[in-house]
């Protein structure tokens, strides 16, 4: 599976909170955002059916260390 990077605009005060909440939860800003994101996909599942496709949204997809 290929990992894909994806960049967004956010307020400065809203990226100080994120890094806040990720930090209490003891992960990154990238690490929470995934968090965020499978949580939504697996809410939408949940009332939607699931979606086709080869992701897991269980599974914790990190990059590999270099």
């Amino acid at each position: 599976m290929a990992i894909k990077s994806v960049s967004i605009r956010i307020e400065e005060q809203m990226l100080h909170k994120l890094s806040a909440v990720a930090d209490y939860e003891g992960r990154s800003i990238n690490s929470h955002v995934l968090v965020l994101i499978r949580g939504n996909i697996a809410q939408y599942e949940a009332e939607h059916g699931k979606i086709t496709g080869e992701l897991d949204p269980a599974i914790n997809v990190k990059p590999t260390k270099k």
